[in-house]
């Protein structure tokens, strides 16, 4: 009897399927004005890695030489997230071929793990540019964040400084610059230029008219959009679900923040990918 038993356990271990969970790629782009450790400075990074994932470093593109800064924790995870550093006052399209090729490195790394891709505000955008080109490595989901996908008037406001009007211009142009820049960075709003064009309001002929008439991949789409006092976006741009091509296949999560990332949006995050493995 000690014997049949013995093989009963034996043979349920050998024929018993061993299962393992799938890893996962996350990879964090951030927007204009902003950098790749602004996910650190603004708490998201801190809150993901308590959720289990792996800070594994910063990719960057210089010239479109892919190059890879890693980051040593003192533990590993099964699930890696990675930050991308793009010339974010460049026009989108620039923009999104340093995210393709940057993305394809990444993929290179980790060939047979689920890539997820995480947007904070014109991030998300850029990211949208890179997932309808053909040549596009494969992801599983997007996550848009505070993004305006129907553009935004603050683009317009600065399109006035810099087209229209010196440095003391008055009107909502000047609170813009003094919003986002100090006041004082007239340049930097000059060299951003492209970019602003790029992300005015919706209307014919322009980038964002273009991208939202195109056919975006069947892959998972997530919005984040901000319903406290964003003063760069208006909450009704951030809702993927208002892109024509999008419509009805978008998940939306209302958060009562403002428009910068905070360390909610990381524990945001990490419960969305999890509810959607």
């Amino acid at each position: 009897m000690k014997a049949l038993r013995l093989y009963t356990l034996v043979l349920v271990v050998v024929c018993t399927p061993v299962t393992t969970l799938r890893a996962d790629v996350l990879v964090l782009v951030h927007g204009w004005a902003a950098t790749a450790d602004t996910w650190i400075r603004s708490g998201v990074i801190p809150v993901l890695v308590n959720h289990g994932w792996q800070d594994a470093g910063v990719v960057t593109s210089p010239a479109l030489g892919v190059q890879y800064f890693q980051v040593a924790h003192p533990y590993r995870s099964r699930h890696h997230l990675f930050r991308v550093e793009l010339p974010e006052a460049a026009p989108l399209l620039l923009q999104a071929s340093h995210l393709t090729s940057q993305l394809a490195f990444i993929q290179g790394m980790h060939p047979d793990e689920d890539m997820i891709i995480v947007g904070h505000s014109a991030g998300g955008v850029v990211a949208r540019l890179v997932a309808i080109r053909p040549d596009f490595v494969k992801i599983k989901s997007l996550i848009t964040i505070a993004s305006p996908h129907l553009g935004t008037p603050r683009a317009l406001d600065g399109l006035d400084i810099v087209d229209s009007k010196p440095f003391f211009c008055p009107g909502p142009g000047i609170d813009f610059l003094k919003t986002m820049l100090g006041g004082s960075d007239y340049q930097y709003l000059k060299d951003s230029r492209s970019a602003m064009i790029d992300l005015v309001p919706v209307a014919a002929g322009t980038l964002l008219d273009w991208l939202n008439r195109q056919a975006h991949p069947n892959i998972q789409y997530h919005a984040v959009i901000r319903t406290g006092y964003d003063d760069m976006v208006p909450t009704a741009s951030q809702d993927l679900n208002r892109v024509p091509t999008l419509r009805g296949r978008v998940n939306v999560y209302p958060t009562p923040a403002s428009h910068e990332l905070n360390p909610a949006d990381g524990k945001l995050i990490a419960d969305i990918i999890l509810n959607n493995r």
